[in-house]
């Protein structure tokens, strides 16, 4: 009985341990991946700013600018784009809507993102685009790769509509929380003028076409939880300004357009942190806790199988 009690024994040990590399190196990659339905909505506001003010065309000190930043995933596009490309696909419908102090809109830029739904790495299809500009991304945006090493990243910036490396700076302390810090800086750079205008009546087209510019720079700031690869907390030193215009009749030739450094709501910061730490415990099942578990499971079947098996073999011998 003993004999084959430490069989069965050796049996489950060597299950646990094929288990171990099998949980980690090819279940996680099929299981872990960004829901298609997923949404989120995010408010980030810029305490004081500076905003151009159309009804007198200067800029001017004001106590607040929103920033809402929605991202809502497209189900129907996504399984479009999966059956022609084989693969776990999310769309996501985003959009960053900046209003002043009063309410009134100041500019809005839609996106549409498309990236595989376990690497988050981009897929090029139809309908990718920036404010209606068709593009072509490379490297990632908004979410980091479940797992984040620290090294840096190509990342995708949308006022400019090109990729340029967000650097890793350190693991810092950030609410409790272990992360990855990452820092990117666009220098000045002449970007498109978004497709709506606050002033009622004038477009894109009619601005450009005076021979005014749109230049942008930006310093992004992110802490990003390493295990699920999500952004717990972003800055931005934000800067845009309108140069050339005087041919729109404005009193100065460089004009800001808005500046100031947009910060994420504290509420925004907490429920954030609260869903990132929820999802960080399903990672974790797959890549650590359940792994290393089976790994002790099966040293330990192993251990108690040999000590039955040396056992039965003493009581079998002749006294």
């Amino acid at each position: 009985m003993r004999r084959r009690a430490s069989l069965v024994l050796l049996a489950f040990a060597v299950f646990f341990a094929a288990m171990s590399p099998l949980l980690r190196w090819y279940a996680f990659p099929r299981l872990a991946k960004i829901p298609p339905s997923q949404y989120q909505e995010t408010v980030l506001e810029a305490k004081p700013a500076t905003l151009l003010d159309y009804s007198t065309l200067k800029a001017k000190k004001v106590d607040k600018v929103t920033i809402v930043q929605t991202l809502k995933g497209n189900v129907e596009e996504s399984e479009k784009i999966e059956r022609s490309s084989g693969r776990d696909v999310v769309v996501w419908d985003a959009l960053s809507y900046i209003q002043g102090p009063d309410g009134k809109m100041v500019s809005q830029i839609p996106e549409r993102y498309i990236f595989d739904a376990h690497t988050q790495a981009p897929v090029h299809a139809t309908g990718e685009m920036v404010d209606g500009d068709p593009v072509r991304r490379e490297g990632i945006e908004y979410k980091w790769p479940f797992l984040t090493e620290k090294r840096d990243y190509e990342y995708f910036d949308a006022q400019s509509r090109t990729t340029a490396p967000i650097h890793y700076k350190g693991t810092r302390t950030f609410r409790g929380m272990d992360v990855y810090y990452f820092e990117q800086t666009i220098p000045w750079t002449k970007v498109p003028m978004p497709q709506k205008m606050p002033l009622k009546g004038v477009t894109a087209e009619q601005v450009t076409s005076t021979g005014m510019t749109r230049w942008y720079s930006t310093k992004r700031m992110f802490w990003v939880d390493p295990v699920t690869g999500a952004p717990v907390n972003g800055e931005e030193i934000h800067k845009e300004e309108m140069r050339d215009a005087k041919k729109m009749g404005m009193p100065e030739d460089t004009v800001t357009a808005f500046a100031g450094h947009v910060k994420m709501r504290e509420d925004y910061i907490v429920a954030t942190i609260d869903q990132v730490k929820s999802q960080r415990v399903l990672i974790l099942l797959l890549t650590s806790y359940l792994p290393w578990g089976f790994l002790f499971a099966a040293a330990g079947l192993l251990a108690l199988a040999l000590w039955l098996e040396a056992r039965s073999r003493r009581a079998a011998s002749p006294a």
